[in-house]
């Protein structure tokens, strides 16, 4: 089994910056796609970046050059910058040990997920 960790989440004012980190443990051969999603009340949940142990990585379109997915010994990140009050949502790290490409962003195919930590974009 694989424990994910989030944190790094918080307010921040419309265009600035925030990076969130989760710590992965457990069978971390598991892990190897590891993605960020997102969750707004009412709103299903969607994906934002996936990062594989291989180093592809892959963005939704609406975070597309602002955002950075990467990962270290144990843990991922997702850098955010030039953020906006439509980023605010609650940030989940997921993992899985396989999925197609072209299902990478499909919420359904993750077998492991974290609490979630919220961020908050405003004046």
């Amino acid at each position: 089994r694989v424990h994910l960790v989030e944190s790094g989440g918080g307010s921040v004012q419309p265009g600035g910056s925030l990076r969130l980190s989760c710590s992965v443990s457990g069978d971390t051969s598991s892990a190897y796609y590891k993605a960020w999603f997102r969750q707004v009340p009412g709103k299903e949940r969607e994906g934002v970046a996936v990062i594989t142990e291989m180093g592809l990585t892959n963005y939704a379109h609406p975070v597309k050059g602002r955002f950075t997915i990467s990962r270290g010994d144990n843990v991922l990140y997702l850098h955010m910058t030039s953020l906006h009050p439509g980023d605010t949502a609650m940030y989940y790290c997921a993992a899985t040990d396989y999925v197609e490409w072209s299902q990478v962003f499909d919420r359904s195919k993750y077998d492991y997920w974290g609490q979630g930590t919220q961020v908050t974009v405003s004046s």
